[in-house]
């Protein structure tokens, strides 16, 4: 092989390389300009997914940014609670995030209140949020923000005629009891009637995310069962400092 043949193969090597190189710095370029816009997207959908829970946006509705940033920042209100649903002042390892819904033409009363809910699914982390009336067991709205169920099947669980079921549910029985909600196998009409208002609806073909999602929102209500028992006891009034008598 003559020289200029070897130098020919070795300038085509060399850029190929410089190709290589090239287009991963731009992939990486491009990845590291666009986590901040991604990020800044996710907290945007966990806002509007909050609104839903409480009722403040239509499910299925997307407002825009603005108006979603505002209707957050008047209505909802972030806290961190201690087991026995006290507010504290700062994020222990034992704290727990939970978002006060306050009127703000009734001088911020507090008038419910949404728990984070995550847990497994069939094929990975189901993460959303039921909202509760100011009494404490009324379930007032809820939404999905993220899950990898099967769609058509378990991802029935992000549709509207699935989350509306929930409002109106609860998780206390006649005793009052805590029995938590959860989603039944088939219709609730099945059921007997002391337990309908205790299930929404399951969805065909999708028994095991029905019983996973079930499940966790038993689990998270049991640990907000302190947060819970504040409001039957009516001692929530508004998201102002000393809001616990």
């Amino acid at each position: 092989m003559s020289d200029s043949d070897k130098n020919s193969k070795l300038n085509v090597a060399l850029f190929a390389l410089m190709v290589s190189l090239v287009c991963s710095l731009l992939i990486t370029a491009a990845a590291s300009g666009l986590k901040g816009f991604q990020q800044e997207n996710i907290a945007l959908d966990k806002k509007v997914n909050l609104l839903r829970a409480a009722s403040l946006v239509a499910p299925g509705k997307k407002p825009p940014k603005q108006e979603i940033n505002q209707l957050y920042a008047t209505w909802l209100k972030e806290v961190i609670v201690d087991g026995q649903g006290k507010i504290v002042d700062t994020d222990t390892s034992d704290g727990m995030h939970l978002y006060f819904i306050q009127d703000p033409e009734k001088e911020n009363e507090i008038t419910g209140y949404i728990l984070p809910i995550n847990t497994r699914g069939l094929w990975g982390k189901i993460q959303g949020y039921l909202a509760f009336e100011n009494d404490g067991q009324t379930v007032s709205g809820f939404s999905v923000f993220s899950h990898s169920e099967t769609p058509g099947l378990g991802g029935e669980i992000e549709s509207a005629w699935f989350q509306k079921n929930f409002k109106g549910k609860k998780i206390l029985n006649s005793q009052d009891e805590f029995v938590s909600v959860g989603i039944a196998k088939g219709k609730t009409e099945n059921l007997p009637e002391d337990e309908q208002e205790h299930y929404v609806d399951g969805i065909s073909g999708a028994t095991l995310t029905g019983k996973y999602l079930s499940e966790g929102i038993k689990s998270t209500l049991e640990r907000y069962e302190g947060v819970s028992i504040t409001f039957r006891q009516k001692e929530l009034k508004a998201t102002q400092p000393g809001l616990t008598q």
